[in-house]
């Protein structure tokens, strides 16, 4: 379970397909302190486990089928990506629960500055701006942010400097794919609520 709130943005050191998985290496400075194997941390919003670690870098087997449904396709070395260790009991719980579960790729359609402020627009395919409501949350690239519209299957929320500085947002531009984490309630009420009969 994750807060949403980014520790670091690292950058990919290496990621490349092995035997048995896919390879993936950070190198990052604050996350790597600590952590042992088996720890599970956020990459982009994505829980991975740790298979290793260093000082300066740590390791995890990434799926196929999580690398085909999430923006770990377009990963390359050198790549930003936010990072996020899995809270502890003991902690303050900024932002909101996020699982680290992807639910799909969304596209950016616009990200530009509009006065102090920052304004980022995302197409939430398939129908899935469904689970997205005007205040509710949202994880994308597993920051928590607060959604501003939702028109059609698109949505928007805007986001303080200090978001853009301290996670991979400041590099992202209309195409890019972004990590999807709709809210669980959502999703819950999806399932135990009938349709209502047409």
């Amino acid at each position: 379970m994750f807060s949403g709130i980014i520790e670091e943005v690292g950058r990919v050191a290496s990621f490349a397909q092995a035997a048995e998985a896919w390879k993936l290496q950070i190198a990052a400075q604050l996350v790597p302190a600590g952590v042992v194997l088996g720890d599970s941390i956020a990459v982009n919003g994505c829980c991975l486990t740790v298979i290793k670690s260093d000082p300066g870098h740590v390791w995890f087997d990434v799926l196929e089928e999580t690398r085909r449904l999430t923006n770990f396709n377009q990963l390359a070395i050198g790549s930003a990506v936010n990072l996020e260790r899995s809270l502890r009991a003991d902690s303050r719980m900024g932002g909101h629960f996020v699982t680290g579960h992807i639910d799909l790729p969304g596209r950016v359609e616009v990200m530009e500055q509009r006065g102090k402020d920052y304004y980022l627009r995302v197409l939430a395919p398939g129908g899935s701006a469904r689970y997205l409501v005007f205040k509710g949350c949202v994880a994308v690239d597993g920051i928590s942010l607060t959604v501003a519209e939702v028109s059609g299957d698109y949505f928007a929320v805007w986001i303080i400097p200090h978001t853009m500085a301290a996670t991979n947002l400041w590099e992202k531009k209309p195409g890019d794919a972004v990590n999807l984490e709709f809210d669980l309630l959502a999703k819950y009420v999806e399932k135990l609520v009938p349709p209502c009969p047409a």
